[in-house]
């Protein structure tokens, strides 16, 4: 059980490193700007690299540390399928997808530096599709089937 573990777990983190560089790719090299959300959802992949990464160098609180990695897992999907449904039009969107505008009280001076910048991306324009969905919408997929994954791992530590 312990080697498939190490196996599922480099699994993970290839899938991980591999998600991370799309996401990338797809940001600065095709030109697709994220919104809020769409940042916040590399965070698990992110945060599974480094967590899996520390069981193989520490090898100890593997069982704890891979219940962190699922319980990041289960957050992506939240988030992914809230993204899921703003897109749809189920759901507003929140403060998140509107972060970089708040500010509260403004200068004239601010007002103007804020009206020169960029406008963030709207969380329900879908910018990029593959094979017809949105990146939320594989996001949704792969995070509930990575919970359900790194459930196993959790049970097979035992």
């Amino acid at each position: 059980m312990m080697n498939n573990n190490k196996l599922i777990l480099n699994s993970i983190l290839a899938f991980s490193f591999l998600s991370l560089a799309i996401a990338y790719f797809i940001q600065y090299v095709l030109g697709h700007e994220p919104c809020n959300l769409c940042l916040i959802e590399r965070i698990p992949y992110l945060a599974s690299l480094i967590l899996i990464s520390l069981i193989f160098i520490i090898n100890k609180f593997k069982k704890m540390i891979a219940g962190i990695v699922l319980l990041f897992f289960i957050f992506g999907f939240v988030v992914s399928f809230y993204h899921v449904g703003i897109e749809q039009e189920f759901f507003s969107e929140s403060f998140v997808c509107d972060l970089g505008s708040f500010n509260g009280n403004l200068s004239k001076e601010d007002l103007l530096k804020q009206l020169q910048s960029r406008t963030p991306i709207s969380c329900k324009d879908v910018t990029f599709t593959f094979f017809g969905l949105s990146l939320a919408t594989i996001n949704t997929v792969m995070s509930i089937l990575l919970s359900g994954i790194m459930f196993k791992v959790i049970k097979n530590y035992g």
